[in-house]
């Protein structure tokens, strides 16, 4: 369906609006759609994003600049996603040896275990998202979205 449809403009909008308002609204429908699987577990998609990175470490350590760099969304308030996982208990922060100025955060072994709980779900979420496109559809997309991030850049 074209997004003019979609968004119910009566006109055709000029193609690199077109463009954009589809990654846009297609991006506003995933995250929607992620996030509705994660509200069961009391979670949203930018927390499970955070402690994603912090497995990512291997059992080491990340500043607070590092999580925030590896976010998806820019956009998020670290601090603050950081704070409510430690009340649920899925990371925990000390402060940093070498520099006591800084912050180390780490996910806890409760926060791989309720990782390793929901990958399938959000996996399988994944999955769906996608299985209308064939394989070299999905490879070409990501292609496509890649070569439009080295512009935004």
């Amino acid at each position: 369906m074209r997004i003019e449809d979609i968004l119910k403009i009566s006109s055709d909008i000029p193609l690199s609006k077109s463009v954009v308002v589809n990654i846009l609204h297609t991006y506003t429908l995933i995250n929607g759609a992620l996030n509705k699987t994660l509200k069961p577990h009391d979670i949203s998609i930018q927390q499970f994003n955070v402690l994603r990175i912090l497995r990512g470490q291997k059992g080491k350590p990340a500043s607070l600049s590092v999580v925030q760099d590896r976010m998806i969304n820019k956009m998020s308030n670290t601090t603050r996603l950081v704070d409510k996982l430690i009340k649920k208990g899925l990371v925990v922060k000390s402060i940093n040896k070498a520099n006591r100025r800084k912050i180390d955060i780490s996910i806890t072994a409760e926060g791989l275990s309720f990782l390793e709980k929901i990958d399938k779900t959000i996996d399988g979420e994944e999955v769906n998202m996608v299985a209308s496109l064939t394989d070299k559809e999905a490879t070409e997309l990501i292609r496509l979205l890649s070569k439009l991030r080295l512009i935004a850049n």
